[in-house]
């Protein structure tokens, strides 16, 4: 969905990015915590007709992962 911009499910075009937020109130934003204060912001792709919800982390912040967490 991020790339194509078409539902996988129902291919529909209704796609709407969902921006993660960080620090407004306790469970506001979609975020993956690396520390004490440190986040990763994670994006959401939702299919405005069927409800489909991809998440997304930039590419900005793929480093950080592979630095705090293993590889499964």
């Amino acid at each position: 969905m991020k790339y194509t911009k078409r539902c996988p499910k129902c291919n529909s075009n209704d796609i709407y990015r969902v921006e993660a937020v960080v620090g407004q109130t306790y469970g506001a934003g979609n975020i993956i915590p690396t520390g004490l204060i440190g986040t990763i912001k994670v994006n959401r792709y939702v299919c405005g007709q069927c409800g489909h919800c991809e998440e997304w982390i930039d590419q900005n912040e793929l480093n950080t992962l592979r630095k705090k967490f293993p590889r499964a």
